[in-house]
């Protein structure tokens, strides 16, 4: 008889396989140890807010998500994340945010990174088919718009700081680009960006990370949230770049791909009100962080075509001559 084919890995098995291959990836033996510990971990906290699970997990990045009910039948979702420099400020700036943008937090323990968030419909992203792409531009703009106008709180980590260690990882970089042209953007962009730190850079409290998958839909179809957040204060010109190179798919299928990236940053400038050249500066800068560490990853080693697209399509608006 015809062998039968390997049956599929169950959904909670497949979650843990690839949460364990990322914590590997990011913290070593200290992610290995957190992943061995996660069972132990999901039992206190649904012990401890009366939870019942309520469907298979999901895992992000870094991070193992369990759908689960509260003691009233309430659906939510317990998130599990160990606490490092980019996830210590997320239960802070979802408790500012309130549900204003962003997708609402229930409970939180600030020493373990545990978060008890609501329920949001995790099969509706901006990457539905459906979603037309201006529309998903302009979604993205809408709630940077709204988690932008609160002021970030004291103690959080400050733009200052993320883009001084950028402009010190620039050597590095420069000297592991094989490519003159990726050599010649890490110049350019870190010299706007020592312009940009001669001045303040900003006090609003920033996503960091919105994209189209950190956007999902709420349950009844009608509004959009903000997920996973990095908080960090600055300027909301550091936030457009994840929604410049995402998607990518339909920038490149316009044919034009400089006037397509135009096209989403100049519709995410208007809805936030934001200043063109420094925006662009902004994106250039955020593109400097992405392709430092880029060029000096042992998995890549090169700068994105999208994030270089993305830079040869604004340094005129960078410039204040485009």
């Amino acid at each position: 008889p015809p062998a039968m084919p390997p049956a599929a890995e169950p959904p909670a098995v497949e979650a843990a396989a690839a949460l364990a291959a990322t914590q590997r990836l990011y913290f070593g033996a200290a992610g290995d140890r957190w992943v061995a510990g996660l069972p132990d971990l999901a039992a206190t906290w649904l012990d401890r807010w009366v939870l019942t699970p309520d469907g298979p997990p999901a895992c992000g990045a870094v991070a193992l998500v369990l759908p689960v009910r509260r003691a009233d039948g309430t659906p939510a979702a317990l998130k599990l994340q160990p606490v490092d420099h980019d996830t210590a400020g997320e239960g802070q700036a979802l408790r500012l945010w309130a549900g204003r943008g962003a997708v609402a937090l229930l409970a939180h323990d600030e020493a373990g990174g545990i978060l008890l968030l609501e329920r949001l419909d995790a099969s509706r992203t901006l990457l539905c088919p459906d979603v037309a792409d201006r529309e998903a531009t302009a979604v993205v703009a809408g709630l940077l718009l709204r988690l932008n106008a609160v002021p970030a709180p004291p103690g959080l980590r400050r733009l200052a700081d993320v883009a001084g260690e950028t402009l010190a990882s620039v050597p590095a970089a420069r000297a592991a680009a094989t490519d003159a042209r990726e050599r010649g953007l890490l110049d350019t962009a870190a010299g706007l960006l020592a312009e940009l730190l001669a001045e303040p850079t900003g006090d609003r409290l920033l996503h960091w990370d919105l994209h189209h998958s950190n956007v999902l839909g709420t349950p009844d179809g009608r509004d959009w949230r903000a997920i996973d957040p990095k908080p960090l204060a600055g300027d909301p010109g550091f936030e457009l770049l994840p929604a410049l190179w995402n998607r990518w798919d339909a920038v490149v299928a316009t044919g034009d791909v400089p006037a397509a990236v135009r096209t989403r940053f100049d519709l995410m400038t208007e809805v936030m009100g934001l200043d063109r050249p420094r925006a662009a500066a902004w994106t250039l800068a955020r593109v400097l962080q992405d392709a430092c560490w880029d060029l000096t990853s042992e998995r890549s080693r090169r700068v994105s075509p999208p994030h270089r697209a993305v830079a040869e399509a604004l340094l005129g608006r960078a410039q204040g001559s485009g």
